[in-house]
């Protein structure tokens, strides 16, 4: 059973509010919204992205040009199992969730699991450490970021 995803007009409050308004924001494939989110300085990290895709990204422009062609190569219909561990520090959310949809080019099924740990800082995101399954993209026509190191 999925849990709900608040609509992008409910302003978050928390940071388990700003997470769940970027997971709606990505359902919605309004990619520039969820850039949005961003602090100028945000920086993601993906420790277990493979040879060829970035491992780290600085700054809200980074970050956008990563996720441009997002919805080009992944149509996102929901975000399962997701559960957000709220932390001693209230700026710090861990998070386990699978992204699930299809393949654009291929119409292959996608299905993801990740865990992320996600830092805000003033209603932004400042750094999102997401630990995504590298396997995942393996399949032919998920490789909307291969190559941009």
């Amino acid at each position: 059973m999925s849990t709900p995803v608040p609509h992008p007009s409910e302003a978050p409050a928390t940071a388990s509010d700003l997470f769940r308004h970027g997971l709606r924001l990505l359902l919605d494939k309004d990619i520039d919204a969820w850039v949005g989110l961003w602090a100028d300085d945000g920086v993601a990290e993906f420790p277990f992205a493979p040879d060829g895709w970035p491992r780290r990204l600085e700054g809200r422009e980074a970050v956008a040009a990563y996720m441009r062609h997002y919805p080009d190569h992944i149509d996102l219909h929901d975000f399962p199992e997701l559960r957000i561990h709220e932390t001693t520090d209230a700026r710090t959310v861990v998070v386990e969730m699978r992204g699930v949809g299809r393949l654009v080019r291929t119409d292959a099924p996608f299905d993801m699991t990740y865990i992320v740990v996600v830092t805000v800082e003033d209603g932004r995101f400042m750094s999102y450490r997401d630990y995504w399954n590298p396997l995942a993209v393996l399949e032919p026509g998920a490789g909307f970021a291969a190559g941009t190191r």
